[in-house]
């Protein structure tokens, strides 16, 4: 590299690629960004420029280049960091020190150095919440560091419901999946057998499918809701549940039962009832929404809603990224996010593998004339939606209608955001006036941040829905966003 390479790259000035410090003074400074960089996008740190871009080098010793190697070692984990000595002309013995950092693969461990992990928020240098490494060490290996494989001293046999563990291997037993042999077997070795149990302590993973004491886990927590017409303006019915998982399967299908229109099919001399969206395609839904959602955060709720025209079902977390909402409904392999619940259902008889579930909930709806259901996803939560027929969907008007509003309510119901899901909306109401990407968050009962955070508003931004109040500097640390007006 030439000093005409390093003036192309800090042409654009410091942003979320490019760090520039003055002298090795600023050693452990640079460094933290060096480690920001691995953890986020990549990006070049230059020391021997100043924040005003002018390039004046240093003397480099042989100490200077120990003392650098010395503070390369405390990155973990260990990681090849090539140093570059730039010539800068008409300055003898000065040099510029460069540095390449290259982005993480997903799925690899976050970067710490000297001890604490470092991201970058814009063009700065952030320690990392607890809450993104963690999850970063999850992705690393899920095994180890998933929430649903961890074993709090909290959690003892006593707090699970022996008579679902047995209700499940009986009902396994009963589609095949389970050996007889498993109906003579203590519950204690049967938890061992679905990886439940380590070194004696109970897993997560059984608390959230056998609990008895929900009260200890706010994200064991399904929210209901019908209302009226096709928008979040008044509501008719709004439950919560709390409760294992197969509670929370239990409530939430009797739910839907209780606001969807059941109609009647003679079959020889019987009368078969069905509901107006295939109730096996719901429960398909359901199941993959409670077992597949992010259980680490404490809003990591499930949620139903009833519209006039659909029916919505959305749980915390992102797609796995081999997937999109486009090839999610074709052929594909498995990608849990909690493989050992996922593991243990199927092996129950509760949820079928190899990504087989939603073709299966596709050619319910086709066999009734329904339309395919639609996957959405905005960064923080998934959704399915089942469109109703067109006739007899306002069956709940007898009803007691409560004419207040909803908490999640939103205005903003127009052509011009109906793309949109119901939290980008919620957050356009919000920026009706001036608010920081902390406010919007905390608006929407977001607790963590991530890199997909960071795009959901960003693409809010690059759709003309909201702008920067200070457009010239979006990386300022006093940047706000506002709602723009829509046509």
């Amino acid at each position: 590299m030439n000093i005409d390479q390093v003036k192309a790259i800090i042409a654009k000035d410091e942003n979320r690629v490019l760090e520039l410090k003055t002298s090795t003074g600023e050693l452990i400074k640079g460094m933290q960004s060096l480690c920001a960089f691995l953890n986020t996008d990549g990006g070049w740190l230059f020391f021997g420029i100043t924040p005003k871009l002018e390039i004046l080098g240093q003397k480099v010793a042989d100490a200077t280049q120990q003392e650098i190697a010395r503070e390369v070692r405390k990155f973990e984990p260990a990681v090849s960091l090539p140093m570059e000595l730039i010539e800068v002309p008409d300055r003898k013995d000065c040099y510029v020190i460069g540095f390449r950092a290259e982005a993480a693969k997903f799925g690899d461990a976050p970067y710490t150095y000297d001890g604490r992990a470092f991201y970058k928020v814009e063009s700065t240098t952030a320690l990392m919440p607890r809450s993104m490494f963690e999850e970063r060490l999850r992705r690393s290996d899920p095994k180890r560091f998933a929430w649903e494989s961890q074993t709090p001293d909290t959690l003892h046999f006593e707090d699970l419901d022996e008579k679902k563990i047995r209700g499940c291997v009986m009902y396994g037993i009963s589609q095949g999946r389970m050996p007889e042999s498993s109906s003579t077997e203590d519950t204690m070795t049967l938890l061992e057998k679905f990886s439940m149990v380590e070194n004696g302590k109970i897993k997560n993973a059984a608390a959230t499918l056998f609990t008895k004491r929900p009260q200890s886990y706010p994200q064991f927590t399904l929210r209901m809701a019908r209302f009226r017409g096709k928008d979040k303006m008044v509501f008719i019915d709004n439950m919560r549940a709390e409760g294992n998982y197969f509670d929370l399967l239990d409530a939430g299908m009797a739910f839907l039962f209780k606001h969807l229109n059941l109609s009647g099919v003679v079959k020889g001399f019987r009368r078969e009832e069905r509901l107006e969206i295939p109730a096996e395609a719901l429960r398909e839904a359901l199941t993959n929404a409670l077992c597949h959602r992010l259980l680490d955060s404490p809003s990591g709720s499930v949620g139903i809603a009833v519209y006039d025209d659909r029916v919505e079902i959305e749980n915390t977390g992102h797609l796995p990224n081999e997937l999109t909402v486009e090839t999610i409904k074709q052929s594909h392999r498995s990608y849990p996010q909690n493989p050992i619940i996922a593991t243990t259902l199927y092996k129950t008889g509760f949820l079928e593998s190899w990504g087989t579930g939603v073709s299966r909930m596709v050619e319910a709806c086709k066999a009734v004339g329904l339309p395919e259901p639609q996957y959405g996803t905005d960064g923080l939560f998934v959704w399915i939606t089942f469109k109703r027929p067109s006739l007899g969907i306002n069956s709940d008007t007898n009803s007691d209608t409560n004419s207040d509003t909803n908490s999640d309510t939103n205005s903003n119901t127009n052509s011009d955001t109906e793309g949109l899901s119901d939290r980008q909306k919620a957050v356009l109401d919000y920026c009706m006036v001036p608010r920081s990407s902390r406010e919007i968050l905390a608006h929407i009962n977001v607790t963590y941040h991530n890199k997909n955070i960071i795009k959901f508003i960003k693409s809010l931004v690059d759709a003309s829905y909201l702008e920067r109040t200070i457009p010239k500097s979006p990386n300022s640390p006093k940047q706000q966003y506002i709602a723009r007006k829509q046509k």
